[in-house]
């Protein structure tokens, strides 16, 4: 359950971006401000994950790792697909 909402966090911050885009840094970061607090290890191990299942693709910048969001990534952070192992997103607003 834990994996999965942080799939979905990371999803989400990726969707919200201009570029879609962040770095594992950042990423981090957010998870931090989401409550969950997580090594920079977990964030590249599901940051595979993700790209694993189309959601994201990894860019390497020098030795930094940066997700962008596919369009199926964009479809699951907005609750219009449903991945498993991504939680499913509750209604906003």
């Amino acid at each position: 359950m834990i994996s999965e909402d942080i799939r979905l966090v990371m999803l989400r911050c990726l969707e919200e971006v201009s570029d879609y885009s962040l770095n594992e840094s950042v990423l981090l970061s957010a998870l931090g401000a989401f409550g969950h607090h997580v090594s920079r290890d977990r964030v590249r191990t599901e940051m595979d994950w993700l790209a694993e299942q189309n959601l994201i693709t990894i860019d390497m910048i020098s030795d930094i790792r940066i997700a962008v969001l596919t369009a199926r990534g964009a479809d699951a952070a907005c609750g219009r697909a449903t991945v498993s192992g991504v939680k499913r997103p509750g209604p906003r607003g």
